[in-house]
C-alpha cells in the first residue's frame, strides 16, 4: 500500500502489518475514499508475502464512529441504482478482510458504530479496550443494519444481534465479549501491548495453516456434520500433510527446531 494514502497509515514490522484508519477528526468515519483505500490496503498486504498478520485499529478517540455525515448527505440524493453501487463498496470492504488469507485482528477503542461493527465482525479476532461502546445505529434513522448482517450475526448469534440492531442501544465492552462480538477485553494502556503478542504468536505459525484454517472454518460454518463436510475435512488435513509447509512443520517438530517459516 502507498504511504500516499489519505485516510489510512500503514506500518509493517516483524511481518505484522498495523494500518491504521486516519481520520481521528471525524471520528475515523467511513467514506467511499476511506472504504476504498481500506479495501485496496487489505488486497495489498495479503498479497505481500512478507507481512504475516494485519492489525486494524483507529486513530484518535475512537475505532470508527460509522458513517461519515458529508457522506451519508450526498447519498440522500442518490437513485436506488445509484445506492446499490454506493452501498456495495462497504460489502466489498467486508468481504476483502473476511477472505484475505492472513489473520486479522481488529483493536478497537472508544466508539464503534453501525458499519465499524461490521469491521470488526469480518476481522478474525477483535480485542477491545474496556473503554470500547458498540451501537447498531441504523434503526434510528429509518436504516437496516444490511451489509454489516452476515457477520455481526456470524459472531453475536441470532438473538443477540437481533436484540442491539432492534433497539440500537449503546452496549459496552463487557457485553461485546459475553455476545461474541469482540474475543478479549484489555485495558486501555495494555490494548497495545495484548495485541502484540497475539500477532506475535500468530506469525509463529504456518502461514498456510492459517489461511487454510480460516478457509476451513468459513467453508464449515452453519453447514450439518454430513458426509460431504467430513470428505471435505479428511482431504484438507491429508492436503496439508503434504504441502511443503507440512512436511517442514513436522521435520522442525521431530528435530527439536523451529520451522523455516516461524520467523523465530
Amino acid at each position: 500500500m502507498s504511504n500516499a494514502a489519505q485516510t489510512l497509515e500503514c506500518t509493517v514490522q516483524d511481518g505484522i502489518a498495523s494500518l491504521w484508519l486516519a481520520r481521528p477528526d471525524q471520528r475515523n468515519a467511513l467514506d467511499e475514499s476511506l472504504m476504498a483505500e481500506l479495501t485496496s490496503a487489505v488486497r495489498d498486504l495479503g498479497d505481500r508475502p512478507d507481512v504475516r498478520v494485519i492489525v486494524l485499529g483507529g486513530r484518535g478517540k475512537a475505532f470508527c464512529a460509522g458513517a461519515d455525515l458529508n457522506w451519508m448527505t450526498r447519498a440522500a440524493g442518490y437513485t436506488r441504482e445509484q445506492n446499490v453501487e454506493d452501498v456495495a463498496r462497504l460489502s466489498t470492504l467486508l468481504q476483502t478482510i473476511d477472505h484475505v488469507g492472513k489473520p486479522a485482528i481488529a483493536r478497537v477503542h472508544g466508539a464503534c458504530y453501525a458499519g465499524a461493527t461490521g469491521l470488526v465482525a469480518a476481522c478474525d479476532l477483535a480485542i477491545a479496550a474496556d473503554d470500547a461502546r458498540f451501537c447498531f445505529s441504523e434503526v434510528r434513522l429509518g436504516l437496516v443494519p444490511a451489509t454489516i448482517s452476515p457477520y455481526v450475526q456470524r459472531a453475536m448469534g441470532y438473538r443477540a444481534s437481533l436484540q442491539h440492531m432492534l433497539t440500537a442501544d449503546v452496549f459496552d465492552a463487557a457485553t461485546a465479549l459475553r455476545t461474541g462480538l469482540v474475543n478479549e477485553i484489555a485495558p486501555v494502556d495494555q490494548l497495545d501491548s495484548r495485541i502484540n503478542t497475539l500477532a506475535h504468536g500468530l506469525r509463529s505459525a504456518g502461514p498456510r495453516a492459517l489461511a487454510e484454517t480460516k478457509r476451513l472454518l468459513r467453508h464449515i460454518h452453519g453447514h450439518p456434520i454430513d458426509t460431504r463436510i467430513i470428505r471435505d475435512t479428511i482431504e484438507c488435513i491429508a492436503d496439508a500433510r503434504v504441502s511443503a509447509e507440512g512436511v517442514e512443520g513436522i521435520r522442525a517438530l521431530l528435530a527439536s527446531e523451529k520451522p523455516r517459516w516461524s520467523g523465530e
